[in-house]
């Protein structure tokens, strides 16, 4: 998956200034293989929400930078979306802007007999990508190589 990897970090390049010059957060870049089919699929934010207009509008201006660019070799469908209630918090800037606010963690390995926990979120380093979190008045850090996956917690 390193050529996915590295086709996420040049998409991102490429249309970063662009989401952004467009009013909306750039929030994530995947490029997965499903079944036979490939996905470039793009996650935006902005204050108050995502509609499905704000989503077209940025598909329209994307195809066209695609178009003309053409920085993915195979087919695939391109899809723009919110990144939902539960959004993955993934750079520097997501940790600063939701420290305090509850968060999944999902770890690769189990620590104290758990590889999920839901805390608030009071700390990131990042220097080394430690993370915080405070569960039961405790507080725990998990390092970067630790975590497969970091989500705003959804708690009705």
């Amino acid at each position: 998956m390193a050529g996915s990897a590295n086709t996420e970090k040049r998409i991102e390049e490429l249309i970063q200034p662009t989401v952004t010059e467009m009013g909306y957060e750039l929030v994530d870049v995947e490029f997965v293989k499903e079944g036979p089919n490939w996905y470039l699929r793009i996650f935006i934010d902005k204050e108050g929400g995502v509609t499905i207009d704000d989503c077209e509008a940025v598909s329209k201006t994307l195809e066209k930078i695609f178009d003309e660019k053409d920085p993915i070799e195979q087919a695939y469908f391109l899809e723009i979306s919110s990144p939902g209630i539960d959004r993955p918090l993934k750079k520097k800037e997501d940790f600063i802007k939701y420290n305090g606010e509850m968060v999944d963690v999902k770890l690769y390995k189990p620590y104290e007999g758990s590889k999920e926990y839901t805390g608030k979120l009071v700390g990131y380093d990042e220097n080394d990508g430690t993370v915080t979190i405070e569960v039961d008045d405790k507080n725990i850090a998990f390092t970067k190589k630790e975590i497969a996956g970091i989500r705003l917690a959804v708690i009705f």
